[in-house]
């Protein structure tokens, strides 16, 4: 199983960072795209063709879905390689409803995307089957309907854990427990600035998540343009003895 992080910009795009979007592969099937946030289809256009891949959205916050409209433009109506079929999609139940508002010609109509992707929506808990990989949605604490994901691979049973955007939950560390990778937001950086309650995370908070967990390595994102990226680690490394990083776009881990 391949990560690649198509942007991991937090909240905003970044003047060289798209927002939050990541690449899940494996041999022998399509992608998995992972939220897919403003500027992440033009990081995957250099990666393949964006027609191959299933979607799955954490949360419909337009920081992690706003590409999604025209990834529908291409699937639709490419001159030579629209897609011949339909995709899998899975997201927060009212996924269907919020970006077929977005892509609709419409005002107050909802774009019926059916016709490219077979939606599903996510309930806590209950694992479901995207090709070669089984994908388990945690509820976390945002103030919209939002999911951590865990990916497990079906031959090597590696696994990949997203907190997708929250503040600290328990469910987050049964959703990273023994993962490969834990990819984990870390918005407040070192946690010392005042913040709202129940929005996000720090470097410590994620760095607690995967040592309770027994995460083998973790990975930051989700750290705004004007965010501390080197207090999050500090804050981080605090925490969690295993290997940390700052996710950025482009970067590759197999494992």
């Amino acid at each position: 199983m391949k990560l690649r992080i198509l942007g991991s910009s937090g909240s905003v795009s970044g003047p060289d960072n798209p927002a939050s979007g990541y690449l899940v592969t494996v041999d022998n099937a399509p992608a998995v795209i992972m939220d897919l946030g403003p500027g992440t289809l033009g990081e995957l256009q250099q990666i393949q063709d964006p027609v191959d891949a299933h979607v799955v959205f954490s949360h419909l916050h337009a920081d992690h879905c706003l590409d999604f409209p025209s990834l529908l433009v291409w699937r639709r109506f490419h001159p030579h390689h629209p897609a011949d079929g339909r995709s899998l999609c899975f997201g927060p139940a009212d996924t269907p409803n919020h970006l077929g508002r977005l892509s609709s010609d419409t005002p107050g109509e909802v774009d019926d995307f059916s016709d490219s992707f077979a939606f599903a929506a996510w309930e806590h808990g209950r694992t479901e089957i995207v090709d070669r990989v089984n994908i388990t949605p945690y509820s976390v604490v945002h103030p919209i309907e939002a999911f951590g994901l865990r990916i497990v691979e079906h031959t090597s049973n590696k696994v990949l854990a997203y907190s997708g955007d929250s503040a600290y939950t328990e469910n987050l560390v049964e959703c990273a427990r023994d993962a490969d990778v834990f990819l984990c937001e870390a918005t407040w950086g070192d946690g010392t600035t005042p913040r709202p309650p129940q929005m996000h995370m720090s470097g410590g908070e994620a760095g607690r998540i995967a040592r309770l967990a027994g995460a083998k390595k973790l990975l930051l994102t989700h750290i705004p343009p004007w965010g501390d990226p080197e207090g999050a680690l500090r804050a981080a490394r605090e925490e969690f003895d295993g290997p940390v990083k700052v996710a950025e776009c482009g970067q590759v881990y197999e494992f």
